[in-house]
């Protein structure tokens, strides 16, 4: 009897050993033809006996497994990635570094990482930045001197809001000590006159070949700012403040001259309820970035709103010094003297009929509209540089309105089409 089990036993093995050809041999066919459906069917029907074959069995399947998943996966099967990767890294696992497969293997996992990227390129068009996110975090662990993709990845998150995972990402690039900085290597194309991006050593090629012409190599910033400004933001919309202050604060350590820190330290204590350490902050990194308009509209902004008013005008005049072109600095100068003549009319408002109190609302009127009439006067040189915008001219609209002046009242009605 016991001799009959074993004779069976033999012949199940024949079996299975002979069906598991028949199927590889099956798939491989179907590959060919570029069938991946037809191929993964062959290789799913032997995937139970697959762990009872021999080692060389083993790694041709899943190599076939693998090339099968890649190429669904190519054709718009996002979650045969996965199957992909795992597929071949088996194949490494039992192939061994300089196996058959091996060299095949590596290429086309270097193949998956661009399909990974090319895919989640096409979801951030779509706006499906969480399987964009996935895949360009997938890619990076295949190519982990890629830090790059892991960048990409937290982008993305952030992008669809997935604040969680984007956080991750963003602690995971400073684990590696990412810092985004470069150089890009251009060069002016001779026959179409444009200027392309490439490799250093190709584009060195390219100059030497005389098609090409005026090499630039172009510095890229460090990203780090930018990322623990995310961070910060993140642990914030977490509630996580104390974490976000503790970002900033390691990270001005190490980058103690990058202004942009401090305007985002600035920010978040803003936000927080903190107008004098925001005010502080402000002004420390005016001193950094003496030239930087925005900083100076910004530290106007918040001055105007504590109602320092001569320093809210000094700030937004320094800006229109920097930049005579600043809209919102014009907008806002202009807003000062006219909040201020209105804040006098409450009190012109208050007088009775007295000879004493028609001489006091008459000195009050000419005040407002001494204060009316600057501010008209800083829109109207706003208006010549920027003819055609709605912000002005509805300011000054209602400037007119208020002094009476008929005439440019209506003529900026006209011009806002009313």
């Amino acid at each position: 009897m016991k001799t009959k089990l074993l004779i069976l036993a033999a012949i199940f093995s024949t079996l299975a050993g002979f069906s598991q050809k028949t199927e590889l041999k099956a798939a491989e066919k179907a590959l060919k033809s570029g069938d991946a459906t037809s191929a993964k069917a062959s290789l799913d029907g032997i995937q139970g006996m697959i762990s009872g074959a021999d080692e060389k069995t083993q790694a041709n399947y899943f190599f076939l497994r693998g090339k099968t998943y890649a190429d669904l996966a190519k054709k718009g099967d996002s979650d045969a990635f996965d199957e992909a990767i795992s597929s071949f890294k088996k194949v490494l696992s039992i192939d061994g570094p300089k196996g058959k497969y091996a060299d095949e293997t590596n290429q086309r996992l270097a193949a998956i990482t661009a399909d990974l990227v090319n895919s989640a390129v096409e979801d951030n068009g779509n706006k499906e930045f969480k399987k964009a996110a996935e895949k360009l975090y997938l890619s990076y662990t295949l190519s982990p001197k890629d830090t790059i993709y892991l960048y990409y990845a937290a982008s993305s998150a952030v992008n669809g809001g997935h604040y969680e995972e984007a956080l991750g990402y963003y602690e995971e690039l400073r684990e590696v000590n990412y810092d985004g900085s470069g150089i890009i290597y251009k060069a002016t194309n001779m026959e179409s006159g444009q200027e392309e991006v490439m490799e250093k050593t190709q584009r060195d090629l390219m100059i030497k070949s005389g098609t090409y012409k005026d090499p630039i190599d172009e510095k890229t910033p460090s990203k780090n700012s930018e990322i623990v400004k995310n961070m910060a933001l993140i642990y914030s919309q977490l509630g996580q403040d104390d974490k976000a202050l503790a970002a900033f604060s390691d990270a001005r350590t190490k980058n103690p001259d990058d202004v942009n820190l401090v305007l985002n330290e600035a920010n978040l204590y803003y936000k927080m309820g903190d107008k004098d350490k925001f005010k502080e902050l402000m002004a420390e990194a005016a001193e950094m970035a003496p030239d930087n308009a925005d900083l100076q509209y910004n530290i106007g902004v918040i001055n105007m709103e504590q109602g320092n008013v001569e320093e809210a005008r000094k700030a937004y005049s320094r800006a229109l010094e920097i930049d005579p072109g600043y809209v919102n600095a014009q907008l806002n100068l202009s807003t000062t003297y006219v909040d201020q003549g209105n804040g006098l009319i409450d009190e012109m408002n208050s007088l009775g009929n007295s000879k004493t109190d028609i001489a006091r609302y008459e000195e009050l009127k000419r005040e407002k509209d001494a204060m009316f009439r600057t501010g008209a006067i800083i829109l109207e040189q706003a208006l010549k540089a920027n003819p055609e915008n709605q912000g002005v001219m509805t300011q000054l609209k209602n400037i007119y309105g208020a002094l009476g002046d008929t005439e440019n009242f209506m003529k900026m009605k006209k011009l806002l089409g009313e």
